[in-house]
C-alpha cells in the first residue's frame, strides 16, 4: 500500500531542492480570456531533461541505501523517467539500466544515453517494457526504480503543487496530465492537503484511458490502446496508483489526439514552447471547451513535458499553417 503525505512530500523538497529547477509558474491571459477562467500554466517542461519525472527520480535514488545503489539502478519508462532516473544516476554515479518501448520518441532516447545510461529497447508499449526490465532485474541483482507506484517518486512529483502552491496558494482547481499516476497522486495528495476544497483533475486521451475507466468504474478496467501523440502517458496504472487517487482524485478528462495536436501548436504559437503530447493534454481540454464547469475559477494546469521530435512538432505546426 502507498503511504504519501505532505510531509513525504516537503522531505523530497529537501532532497531534491538543489538538484532540479524550481520552474516557472506564468499567467496565461490569451488562455484566460478563451477559457473565462484565470488560468495559469506550470511550466515543468523548462524542468532539466525537460520533464517533471527528474523531481521523483531524483527523490528515490536520494533514498535509497549504499548497498542499494552499489548495485546500480533499472527502470522502464516510455522515456521522461528514464531520462530522469539516467541523470540522476549520473549525479549519483550510480549504473543505470533503462529499458523502453519501442515506441519512445528519439528525442527521449537520445537523452537517455546522453546522460550515460545503458538503452535497452524491448516491447511495443510500456507494459511490455516493464515486464523486462523486472526480469532483467532478477538477472543483474539491480535496484528497480518504479516510474510511478513508489512513495518516494509520488512525492518528488508532489513538489511540484508545493512549488506551485507555495506562489499562488488560492487556485480552485489543477488540471494534471495522467499516465502511470505518480503526477496526479503527488499532487492532489499535496493540494488536498493544503487546501481540502481544491478540485484535481487527470487528462488522459482516448487512445490511453485507463485511468478514466477504472476511476469511473473504482476498480481496474480492461482498455484498449492504440498509438498516441501523448506517448508518456501510454500505458496501464497499478492497484496501488488507483487505490490512492480514488480517495483523492476529483475527476479523469478524455481529450482527443486533434485536440492534443491542437495544444501543441497552440503552445509553440501563442507561448513558444515546444510541448509533447502528454505535456499539451491539459491545454486541449481547456482549449477544447472540456471543463466548462471552470468559467470564473483560478486554474492551474501543469504543462509536464518538452520531450518531442522536432521532425513531429513541425509537421503539427505545419499542418495549422
Amino acid at each position: 500500500m502507498l503511504n504519501v503525505s505532505l510531509l513525504s512530500v516537503l522531505q523530497a523538497k529537501k532532497r531534491i531542492e538543489h538538484e532540479v529547477l524550481k520552474t516557472p509558474l506564468l499567467a496565461s491571459p490569451i488562455l484566460s480570456e478563451h477559457v473565462g477562467a484565470d488560468v495559469w500554466l506550470k511550466l515543468e517542461n523548462l524542468q532539466k531533461t525537460g520533464s517533471f519525472k527528474l523531481r521523483g527520480a531524483t527523490n528515490k535514488i536520494a533514498s535509497l541505501t549504499e548497498e542499494e545503489l552499489a548495485r546500480g539502478v533499472i527502470t522502464a519508462s516510455a522515456g521522461n523517467h528514464a531520462q530522469g532516473v539516467a541523470y540522476a544516476a549520473k549525479r549519483k554515479g550510480v549504473s543505470a539500466l533503462i529499458v523502453v518501448p519501442k515506441t519512445a520518441p528519439e528525442t527521449k532516447r537520445a537523452g537517455i544515453q546522453r546522460y550515460g545510461a545503458e538503452l535497452v529497447v524491448f516491447g511495443d508499449n510500456y507494459d511490455e517494457a516493464e515486464v523486462h526490465a523486472y526480469k532483467l532485474a532478477e538477472e543483474t541483482g539491480r535496484t528497480f526504480v518504479h516510474a510511478f507506484e513508489d512513495n518516494e517518486i509520488i512525492s518528488g512529483q508532489g513538489t511540484v503543487a508545493l512549488e506551485a502552491l507555495l506562489e499562488e496558494p488560492d487556485f480552485d482547481a489543477i488540471v494534471v496530465p495522467a499516465g502511470g499516476g505518480g503526477l496526479i497522486c503527488g499532487i492532489a495528495t499535496t493540494a488536498k492537503a493544503l487546501n481540502p476544497a481544491i478540485e484535481v483533475i487527470g487528462i488522459q486521451t482516448h487512445a490511453s484511458p485507463p485511468w478514466y475507466y477504472s476511476f469511473k468504474e473504482g476498480k481496474l478496467a480492461d482498455v484498449e490502446y492504440s498509438d498516441s501523440l501523448a506517448d508518456g502517458l501510454h500505458g496501464g496504472i497499478s492497484q496501488g496508483n488507483l487505490d490512492l487517487a480514488l480517495k483523492i482524485v476529483d475527476d479523469f478528462i478524455l481529450v482527443e489526439e486533434e485536440q492534443v495536436a491542437h495544444a501543441m501548436y497552440w503552445l509553440a504559437k501563442e507561448h513558444h514552447y515546444m510541448v509533447e503530447g502528454s505535456g499539451a493534454v491539459g491545454i486541449a481540454a481547456l482549449l477544447h471547451g472540456h471543463l466548462p464547469h471552470l468559467k470564473g475559477k483560478k486554474v492551474l494546469t501543469i504543462v509536464s513535458g518538452s520531450n518531442v521530435d522536432a521532425a513531429k512538432l513541425g509537421k503539427i505546426i505545419g499542418s495549422y499553417s
